[in-house]
């Protein structure tokens, strides 16, 4: 296992707490120039009643607080599934050196999976970015989620929610 794989069944392991708790199973993991983790957290807008806790946001925040500055440059984050732009922006603010993530996101990612915003030319900072990382064991993940979800709201004879 290289040291991606590492960090990313790390990423994984926070994305598994997610799911226990009904949270879209996202998980991230924040790591220093030095290799040592500086954070880790997953999805939790449900549990918190907010819409920007997303597990990038949530792992930014702690580790700025840690570090006593929102910049965090030489950092690399680990993240199982595709950022959205929220999260890329914060992203960019925090001046994260490296991304890497697992899972594309056909619907939302902003890395290719929707949209490419690397290719915009007009940002003060760039990110190096590496995608696919354990791509599959994200994705199963996710997939299980919300094919359980949909079984439940069935049983319950709900209609999906189409996004």
């Amino acid at each position: 296992m290289n040291v991606n794989e590492t960090f990313m069944s790390e990423a994984l392991d926070e994305a598994r707490k997610a799911y226990a708790r009904a949270e879209v199973p996202v998980g991230a993991v924040l790591v220093g120039n030095d290799g040592q983790i500086l954070s880790r957290g997953y999805n939790a807008p449900i549990a918190m009643c907010d819409p920007t806790a997303h597990a990038e946001i949530l792992v930014l925040r702690e580790a700025a607080r840690a570090a006593r500055n929102y910049r965090l440059p030489g950092t690399t984050l680990y993240v199982t599934l595709e950022p959205c732009a929220m999260c890329l922006a914060a992203m960019l603010q925090a001046r994260i050196g490296v991304l890497v993530f697992g899972a594309s996101d056909p619907k939302a990612g902003v890395l290719g999976g929707a949209v490419d915003l690397t290719k915009v030319m007009v940002f003060n900072h760039y990110i190096e970015v590496v995608g696919g990382v354990l791509a599959d064991k994200s994705a199963e993940l996710l997939t299980r989620f919300f094919q359980e979800r949909r079984r439940a709201q069935k049983n319950r004879g709900e209609v999906p929610k189409r996004p």
